[in-house]
């Protein structure tokens, strides 16, 4: 059975995909603020900015290491870099989630997995340093994960959402934003499929299709059963601008694709 490490395993992300993995493999996480997770056995302390990564693979020795990892940039740079070593040194898989923002220069098109990467904002620009990092190792030792904007039930997005048509707020849509779109359930299905492949290299995890921010939003809203929200748009171009990572070489089997609408669906929002 593989070891699986998840570094940032409390997360939003990270925690749906320890619910995923769990029953199929031998699988740990690490957590930075949570009393839940102290007497898990499965689950490490971490604090990037204070603590030794090195420490927990040594004792874990993960087969797979996934980095669902948020917060400070030069440390998760720091840490991802002891990770590539640590991988050299073992022969041992890295599955990061990146994002769409390594292409957020590019705004005339979708992006796809061998497009040079670009970004003006330092989000991107950090993903791409540890994406570059990654590269270094051979095409079986790393997958990247770019993601678009990730949804679910739960999501903090969603849970913004809410919160703003509660409390009558004007909630900020971008109509000159083409994008495509993912939900947590189908996202940690397609990474248990990389997992169990064994496939390495780039993957664009998104939806097929493409959809404006305000639609998308206003679809979302439709399902939710609120009337009425106060919506304000936010136009920062003459034209349409694309952010969105689609899948051109490394494409999933069938079952594993879907639209913006199967990610509204598959949401299941109460």
């Amino acid at each position: 059975m593989k070891k699986i490490l998840i570094l940032g395993a409390s997360g939003f992300i990270g925690g749906a995909l320890y619910k995923e993995l769990c029953s199929y493999f031998d699988t740990y996480g690490t957590y930075h603020t949570g009393k839940i997770y102290a007497n898990n056995k499965h689950f490490f302390p971490f604090d990037m900015q204070n603590d030794d990564l090195i420490e927990i693979l040594s004792r874990v020795r993960p087969d797979v290491i996934i980095s669902a990892l948020r917060g400070d940039f030069e440390s998760q740079i720091e840490t991802h870099f002891d990770v590539v070593d640590y991988c050299k040194a073992t022969g041992s898989k890295i599955i990061f989630l990146s994002s769409a923002n390594v292409f957020d220069a590019f705004s005339n098109f979708p992006s796809y997995e061998f497009d040079k990467t670009l970004s003006m904002s330092p989000y991107g620009k950090f993903k791409i340093k540890i994406e570059t990092a990654l590269m270094q190792l051979p095409e079986k030792n790393y997958s990247i994960a770019r993601l678009p904007m990730v949804f679910g039930s739960h999501s903090p997005r969603i849970k913004e959402l809410k919160y703003y048509i509660e409390n009558h707020k004007a909630y900020e849509v971008f109509p000159d934003l083409v994008m495509n779109v993912t939900n947590i359930e189908l996202l940690t299905k397609q990474l248990h499929y990389i997992i169990n492949r064994e496939i390495g290299g780039i993957f664009h995890l998104g939806s097929s299709d493409l959809v404006h921010h305000n639609e998308f939003i206003e679809e979302i809203i439709k399902v939710l059963g609120y009337h009425k929200p106060l919506l304000k748009n936010v136009y920062t171009s003459n034209f349409d601008r694309f952010l969105a990572v689609l899948p051109k070489d490394n494409k999933l089997p069938k079952h594993l694709n879907f639209g913006h609408i199967e990610v509204i669906k598959e949401m299941n929002i109460s």
